[in-house]
Formats: structure tokens, sequence, C-alpha cells
């Protein structure tokens, strides 16, 4: 079901994981958001500079860039910086949530209706 109110939403995908990155997408298009992906921070982080999401879903172990890099980067970068939703199969999935002052979490592997309802809620 295609949700017209969310057409103009732009949601990151900070993922390694091609799989999860690519279901991740097709989820929230179908769902009406602009999906932008990059694979690690660094990726993000040039994206950030010539595109502003309204939402950025975040893998915490990366290579090039981790989770925890590129939020420390992101925030002294963006004095209005958007909400940020940890994704991560760890096991301690809301510590690392706490550590970047994430706004949420949401642990691998996830339902899809979860991943749905938690970017909605910040949308």
């Amino acid at each position: 079901m295609l949700n017209v109110t969310n057409s103009r939403k732009r949601v990151l995908v900070v993922d390694d994981d091609k799989a999860i990155r690519t279901f991740v997408e097709m989820a929230l298009v179908e769902e009406g958001y602009e999906v932008m992906m990059a694979e690690n921070g660094s990726e993000a982080l040039s994206i950030l500079a010539q595109i502003s999401p309204d939402l950025i879903l975040l893998d915490m172990r990366m290579p090039v860039m981790d989770g925890w890099t590129f939020s420390q980067v992101y925030r002294q970068h963006h004095s209005r910086p958007v909400p940020i939703i940890v994704l991560t199969a760890a096991t301690d999935a809301t510590q690392f949530a706490s550590q970047i002052q994430a706004d949420n979490f949401l642990a691998k592997p996830f339902d899809l209706v979860d991943l749905i309802d938690l970017v909605g809620k910040y949308l």
C-alpha cells in the first residue's frame, strides 16, 4: 500500500550488508519514502554533503567508517541532526544506540512491520 503522505520524506540507509540495504529500500519505497543508500559511514557523509535526509537508519559495525565514528562526525557538522535509528545484529543493541545517542534501535533480524512502524514514528 502506497502512503502518499510520505512521498517526500527521505531515508538514508547506512549498512555494509547489500541484502539488508536492498530489503529496507524495497520496503520503504513501497511505503512512499525516498531512499538513499550507503555501505559505510564515509559514503554516508558524502551523500549528506549533497542531500539532507529526514531519517538515518544506521548499522554500527561496518568497514571503512563504523556507526560510532559516523555519528560523531555527523553531529559535529550538522547543527540540526535528524533522527538516527540503529540497525544492528549485536546483542547489545540498546547499549550501541545509547552510546551514540540514537533516537531508537531495531535489532537484526527485524520484522518488516516493525521497521515500517518505527520509520513512521519518526517521520
